[in-house]
């Protein structure tokens, strides 16, 4: 079994937005979150589950007008770009796995928390926020 890479290491806070560390055991990649002293090991693949089913969520309906807008940065604004990429775009889900296993390059962390992004977690594990540059949040609409 490959050993999992926290996805989101660096990016990830408490409640009382305090950064959350990293720890294995065993083999098991683990957030760790500071209560009151006492050092809760969250594993990490649970977090990283959450977070990436949440960020699909935000995909979900949306997959033509965010293939034909990627085609046309890809400057393949043709039909069958567009197809290619909204069907991807439909079976992201299954390729969560493969993510996990992958991880994210640490540059690509780095980017994305340079931008902002961030993640609040309680600590019971459950994400309870995500802050993303540049996206509206429905109560602001």
């Amino acid at each position: 079994m490959a050993r999992h890479h926290p996805l989101f290491e660096g990016l990830i806070v408490d409640e009382y937005n305090h950064p959350v560390a990293v720890a294995y055991v065993g083999e098991e990649a683990c957030y760790v979150v500071d209560d009151a002293g006492f050092h809760r090991h969250i594993p990490a693949a649970d977090v990283d589950r959450q977070v990436l089913q949440l960020l699909l969520s935000q995909i979900e309906g949306s997959e033509e007008v965010i293939a034909a807008q990627a085609a046309k940065m890809l400057g393949q604004d043709d039909i069958f770009s567009k197809a290619l990429i909204e069907n991807q775009l439909k079976n992201v889900e299954k390729q969560i796995e493969s993510v996990l296993e992958t991880g994210i390059p640490e540059e690509g962390r780095a980017y994305i928390g340079m931008l902002g992004f961030q993640v609040r977690i309680n600590y019971h594990g459950e994400v309870v926020g995500v802050d993303q540059p540049g996206v509206i949040d429905d109560d602001e609409r």
